[in-house]
Parts: structure tokens; C-alpha cells; sequence
């Protein structure tokens, strides 16, 4: 489990999801995420800020998660990156690869995807190219698709 120092990270969030909400879009945090509802894109937060992601038994995430601490007990469809720390519970259900530095799994939880363990360094390494590939603007084309400038 978390040591006593990240216990207290994962016990507050600074931002909540809740079940009646749908989110379209990728969503860059810090601190702490609990998600109840449902994100339609990628969650990102920066390596080694400590900050936390939890998706509950209602939530569910459709698009890759790059963060240091994922604890998952609900539907991922896409990848995981957990940087430090990954638990998934009893109800997680998971569509895609989980790379992973430190993982703790309970009975019943389902991993339909690769289970990699990768050093520190590996997964700070594929955050920052992540981050480095959303940074690129997209080329602009008109309707009949030539480029624009």
C-alpha cells in the first residue's frame, strides 16, 4: 500500500468527477483526481508530482492514463502509465496495457491488455513524450483537405 506520507495524498482530491458528469476532452491535473462519472479522453498529470487518480466503481475512462499513483476499482479502455504506484481493485476492469513501476491487485480485478513493469526512468520517459506529442499543434486543412497555412 501507499506509505504513511502518501496515504494522506490519496485520501483528498482536489477534483471530482461525480456520477452524473461526462467529460469530453483530455484533462491535464494536479494533486488529487476522483473520478465517478465518465471522461471520454486522456488523463494526464506531470511525473513525480505525487498526484493521484482514482477511478470508483462507477467511473470509467475512455482513453490512456499517464499519471505517478492510478488507483482503479472501475472500466479503463486504454492504457495505463502508472509512474510509482498502480492498485487495482476488486471491480476494475481494464482494456489495455498497464505499464507500471509498483502494483498492488485484488482478486476480481481483470486486466485485458499486457501487465509491463518498467523502471522509474521508462515510464518518465514515455509521460514526457506523451506530453512532448500533445504539444505539437495540428496541421489546419481546409474541406478539401489541403493544407492551410
Amino acid at each position: 500500500m501507499f506509505s504513511s506520507k502518501d496515504k494522506t495524498a490519496a485520501s483528498h482530491y482536489d477534483t471530482l468527477v461525480s456520477p452524473k458528469t461526462e467529460i469530453v476532452g483530455d484533462v491535464k491535473f494536479k494533486g488529487g483526481l476522483q473520478v465517478e462519472g465518465i471522461i471520454k479522453g486522456n488523463l494526464i498529470a506531470e511525473a513525480g508530482s505525487g498526484a493521484v487518480v482514482r477511478i470508483s466503481d462507477t467511473g470509467r475512462v475512455e482513453g490512456q492514463i499517464n499519471a505517478p499513483n492510478v488507483v482503479v476499482n472501475g472500466t479503463v479502455v486504454g492504457d495505463i502509465y502508472a509512474g510509482e504506484y498502480i492498485e487495482l481493485a476488486k471491480k476494475a476492469r481494464i482494456q489495455g496495457d498497464v505499464y507500471y513501476h509498483m502494483m498492488e491487485m485484488v482478486l476480481g480485478a481483470e486486466v485485458n491488455g499486457k501487465l509491463i513493469h518498467q523502471g522509474k526512468d521508462e515510464l518518465k520517459k514515455a509521460n514526457k513524450s506523451m506530453l512532448d506529442a500533445q504539444a505539437v499543434p495540428e496541421t489546419k486543412s481546409d474541406q478539401a483537405g489541403d493544407k492551410v497555412d
